[in-house]
């Protein structure tokens, strides 16, 4: 993982923690464990990036619970 998308991560996190009132480690080990880490997020940055702060934090939410992540 290079620098940017290691920075994107990291961001999305943090955003991920403060809108769903979690810790972050929490919010780490959810997307981690279901897959969305490694398999949406890392290898979608070119395009997530590109996303408003809002509609990425839409988009990630609502495909935590599509994979059980969070309850809807």
């Amino acid at each position: 993982m290079d620098k940017k998308t290691l920075e994107f991560v990291t961001y999305c996190i943090a955003k991920l923690a403060l809108l769903l009132k979690l810790p972050q480690h929490e919010v780490y080990i959810r997307l981690k464990n279901s897959g969305i880490l490694y398999d949406y997020i890392v290898p979608s940055y070119d395009v997530l990036h590109t996303f408003s702060s809002r509609y990425l934090m839409e988009d990630l939410t609502e495909y935590m619970k599509e994979k059980g992540v969070l309850k809807s």
